[in-house]
Order: C-alpha cells, then sequence, then structure tokens
C-alpha cells in the first residue's frame, strides 16, 4: 500500500447564490421544484446494502400545501433498529481500517456533488419537504453541508497530525486517534438538512459506523442525502439510515453492548431523557458512551440605548421570522430601551406587514410554513394565551390558519414583566417578545437576560458604545455560546463561527470545528523505546 503525508485542499466557505431574478440559479431551482412536485417518491430505509420496505407506508406532505403528496416512506420496527447496528458492525473493521485519505476523498467528493450535480435537487427537497424559502435552503442544504464536509475533511487531518511536541533520545513518542469501539447513534432534526447530513457524516469521516434516524419531517430530503453519499462511494453499512419511533430506537440501541455514542439535535427534554437512559444502562456497555448534543435556546438580542435603530430592526426582523423562527438559534426575546421603542416600533411594522406570507415556490414570499401540525398547535396555544394575558399585549400579527398550510402570521408580544412565559420558554416559532426597559437600567436588564432562561445558545448586543459592549461581554458569558456584537443572533458559519452551548443548550461540542470530531475518536499515546534498560537496578541503589 503507497503511503504519503497528503495535504487535503484547503477548504473555503462556498458561496451563497442569491436567487434573484434573472440568474441562472433561479431558473435551475424552479425546474428543480417542478420536477419533484411530479412525481411522488418511494422511500425505503437504507440498512447495509439493502433498500428496506415494510408494509407501513407514511405519507409526506408538504407543511404549506397539504395536498401536495411529496411521497411515501417506509416505516420500520425494532427488528430494523437491531439490523442496521448488525450492519454497522459488520462494516466496521472495513472501515476503520480504510486509509484516512481514502474516507476523506469519500467526503470531499460528497461535497462537489452537492455543489454541482446535487445542488438544486437537494435545495428542492428541502424547500417542498421542511418549508423553506430558496434563499434559507441554499445556506442551508447546500453551503452548509458543503462546508461541514470540507472543512471536517481538514479538521480530521489536524487531528492526526497532533502529536507529543518531545520525544527524548532514544525514545520515540506518537499518538493515534482510533475510532469509538462499537457504533454511534445520530438523531437529527427537521429544521436544518446540513445539521441532518452532518451529525452522521462527521461521525463516519473518523472511522466510526452509523446509525441515524432522522426527524420524520426531514425524512424527504435525507433520502436525497443517502443518494448522495452512495454515489459519492460510502461502503454499505457505515452509515444506516431507519425510520422509527423514537422509543423503539432508544430501547434497542441504548441497550446494546457495542453502543458507543450518540450525536443529537433536538429537543433539551428528549436528550435529558436520552442522557438518564445512557446512565441506567451505563453497566452494559463495554466503554462509557460519548453524548454530544444541541438542544435549542432562547435566544436574546439586547439593545443599548446607543445603537443603531436601523441595524436594530434589522437584526429582529431578520433574526426572528427567517424560516418562520425555526432555528435553535432564532432571535426569540428581545430587550429594548425605552428611549427607542416608539420608532421602532413602527419600522418593525412597517416591514413585518411587508411580508408576503405562502408557499416555497412563489420566491416573492418571505414567510412559509411552520414544520407540522403538532409544532403549529403549539405555537398557537402560546399566540392565544397572550391574546387573553394581562401581563403581555400582541402588537403585531396573532393571526393563523392551517386550512391549507401551517401558516402563522410572525407575531410580535410586549411582555409587561421579564419573565412571562415567551420570555423564557422555547417556542420554535415566527413569535419575537419584547421587553421593554428604562434606559438607566441597562445594568439590571443584563442580568435578568442571563437569569430568566434556562438556555444558553446564541445571543447578541447591539450598541456604538464600547463600555455598554464590554460589560455586556461579561456579564453574558454564560449566556450564550455563540455571541454576536452588533449583529442578529444567528447565521453561523462553518469555519467562522463554530456553532453550540451551554446550559440547557447542549454540551457545546461546537459543531463545525474540530472540538466536535475530537469526540468520536479515542486517543492511544504509544512509546517506543530503541535502548530498552536491561537492568532494574537505578544509580542510585550503588554502593558509596
Amino acid at each position: 500500500m503507497l503511503k504519503g503525508f497528503f495535504n487535503v485542499p484547503t477548504p473555503t466557505n462556498e458561496v451563497v447564490n442569491s436567487y434573484a431574478p434573472g440568474t441562472k440559479e433561479r431558473s435551475l431551482l424552479k425546474e428543480a421544484l417542478a420536477e419533484a412536485k411530479s412525481v411522488q417518491l418511494d422511500i425505503p430505509m437504507y440498512i447495509g446494502s439493502e433498500e428496506i420496505r415494510t408494509n407501513k407506508k407514511v405519507k409526506i406532505t408538504a407543511p404549506h400545501d397539504h395536498k401536495l403528496v411529496l411521497g411515501h416512506y417506509h416505516y420500520g420496527t425494532k427488528k430494523h433498529v437491531k439490523d442496521a447496528i448488525d450492519a454497522a458492525l459488520a462494516a466496521k473493521e472495513d472501515w476503520q481500517n480504510l486509509a484516512w485519505e481514502q474516507r476523506a476523498a469519500i467526503f470531499l467528493k460528497a461535497a462537489e456533488l452537492i455543489s454541482t450535480k446535487y445542488r438544486y435537487k437537494l435545495n428542492a427537497a428541502t424547500m417542498l419537504g421542511q418549508s423553506k424559502s430558496p434563499y434559507q435552503a441554499e445556506i442551508d442544504a447546500a453551503c452548509e453541508l458543503i462546508d461541514f464536509l470540507r472543512f471536517n475533511v481538514k479538521y480530521m487531518t489536524e487531528i492526526y497530525q497532533q502529536q507529543p511536541p518531545v520525544s527524548p533520545k532514544g525514545i520515540w513518542n506518537r499518538v493515534e486517534q482510533r475510532p469509538l469501539e462499537g457504533f454511534v447513534f445520530a438523531l437529527t432534526p427537521f429544521n436544518f438538512t446540513a445539521i441532518a447530513g452532518n451529525l452522521p457524516t462527521c461521525v463516519a469521516m473518523m472511522g466510526n459506523v452509523v446509525v441515524w434516524k432522522p426527524s420524520n419531517a426531514q425524512v424527504y430530503s435525507a433520502n436525497v442525502l443517502m443518494e448522495i453519499f452512495k454515489e459519492a462511494g460510502l461502503p454499505d453499512g457505515v452509515i444506516n439510515l431507519v425510520y422509527v419511533d423514537g422509543p423503539d430506537a432508544g430501547d434497542v440501541i441504548f441497550k446494546h453492548p457495542d453502543f458507543a455514542g450518540i450525536h443529537f439535535t433536538g429537543s433539551t427534554g428528549v436528550f435529558q431523557d436520552i442522557w438518564k437512559t445512557i446512565g441506567e444502562n451505563i453497566h452494559r456497555y463495554k466503554t462509557y458512551p460519548r453524548i454530544v448534543g444541541e438542544t435549542g435556546g432562547k435566544d436574546f438580542i439586547v439593545v443599548h440605548p446607543s445603537a443603531d435603530i436601523q441595524v436594530v430592526n434589522t437584526a429582529l426582523v431578520r433574526g426572528a421570522f427567517e424560516y418562520q423562527g425555526q432555528k435553535c438559534s432564532a432571535a426569540s426575546r428581545a430587550y429594548i430601551p425605552k428611549s427607542m421603542w416608539k420608532e421602532l416600533k413602527k419600522l418593525m411594522e412597517r416591514d413585518i406587514k411587508s411580508f408576503k406570507i405562502g408557499p416555497v415556490d412563489d420566491f416573492s414570499n418571505f414567510i412559509n410554513a411552520v414544520i407540522d401540525e403538532k409544532s403549529f398547535d403549539k405555537i398557537t396555544k402560546y399566540i392565544d394565551r397572550a391574546k387573553n394575558a394581562k401581563d403581555a399585549d400582541i402588537i403585531i400579527g396573532g393571526e393563523y390558519d392551517k386550512s391549507k398550510g401551517y401558516y402563522i402570521n410572525p407575531t410580535v408580544i410586549v411582555a409587561k414583566k421579564p419573565d412571562y412565559e415567551t420570555l423564557s420558554e422555547e417556542l420554535f416559532g415566527p413569535v419575537l417578545t419584547v421587553y421593554v426597559y428604562e434606559d438607566k437600567k441597562f445594568s439590571e436588564v443584563l442580568d435578568i437576560v442571563d437569569q430568566t432562561s434556562i438556555y444558553a445558545l446564541t445571543g447578541s448586543i447591539i450598541s456604538q458604545d464600547r463600555y455598554a459592549i464590554a460589560e455586556a461581554s461579561e456579564k453574558l458569558k454564560n449566556a450564550a455560546g455563540n455571541f454576536y456584537i452588533n449583529d442578529k443572533c444567528t447565521g453561523a458559519v462553518v469555519g467562522q463561527q463554530p456553532f453550540g452551548g451551554a446550559r440547557g443548550s447542549g454540551t457545546n461540542d461546537k459543531a463545525g470545528s474540530m472540538i466536535n470530531l475530537l469526540r468520536w475518536v479515542s486517543p492511544r499515546t504509544i512509546k517506543e523505546t530503541f535502548s530498552p534498560d536491561t537492568n532494574y537496578r537505578y544509580p542510585f541503589l550503588s554502593e558509596e
């Protein structure tokens, strides 16, 4: 076998297409949307080398149009979870022994396929299945996933290059990074195709094998991802894709002796239940499993009286309402100085009332549908309570309709007390809650922001006063794993702002960085001695 110290291509962030009228990408995306809508897919599970179809088929409809049937997927059972584990373990030896550059080549090819051949197909699937606008699909399904794949390959090589700095004369010290002993479970959310692609691939890249269960609401684009991975040359059994009930998956996976870790993005409650279950079964496992999770947020924008009001308005309306607020990082609470509020409210009303709402194939729509009926019902209950609350007023929006699609108008609530429920609880929808404070109480508001929510994912300070920025940065140092100055609290870019938070927001293992990849390897240090001692006696034992 040929050997070499290989340099991988230097990663750069994928260029984001604008999809402006008259552009080539706009027409290509429209063609991909039309093609996708013209057929109903029959989507199997992928276990080992087999495409698995069952007698239980689940219909996939577009969130923005209940009548648009995109296809059906085949729902599995505990047996299929066990089969996926067996297939993963059967593939493990060959995969972990494959030279790292061969693994790298597969994922670099996947990135290239997404950048070229599959760009519009994957974006169209994300738009139709997850109700994303062209731009939101582009920055997610195409650009961020491409960035994850390319940058992770680079991070992998940097991990392998980390070696002990000193080897004394006659000794060679070195470190190797082994895959985890067993299989890893990837449990992925509906809202980002890039996350769904990254969670299993970054684990596999480090030589591990994976059982992947996506959100039921993301199966449509997950199927395209598997098509891409297979065309890129991913061997059978390395990543196995199953669609099963969460409890069924957990009952098999978390009792299996070869369970080696979970890579998770989802709700805090589910993650805490998983952690508890792993703890209860810890005696069953060959190793202590790696538990990596990002679990949501109650993300804030704090505005200082010195802030540029136009910057504030743009940060709020984009940060809160892009992709209907269904981002872990979405701005869902804002703290506004009283001196600014009257004028800011006018700007927000102007912009929000200009939003067009409707299906994704009308590119003039800024707002599309929320993901499903369960989400719709949860969000609208908060809105209804706010309509009748003594401690809150709805000043913008509040309307909703699910007769054709799951549409909720962008809604702004003004809370009269800082612990009102929509200032502390995660809604995951197009609802922004504002708390107006007395200008002189900026420092007190920072303490309120820090203490109000269990989450600590993203947050932002908008100010032209450097002392205020410094104070906020210090007081809020534990309130957000991704902190923004004079910007909205969304839009982390791979290679620029590694993403993740602490407290109730997860383990802060920073997707899009070397930190995350280090969780999926187990180092072994090796000391080789060229002139080993041949006598047990040390010099101090000698006679005077």
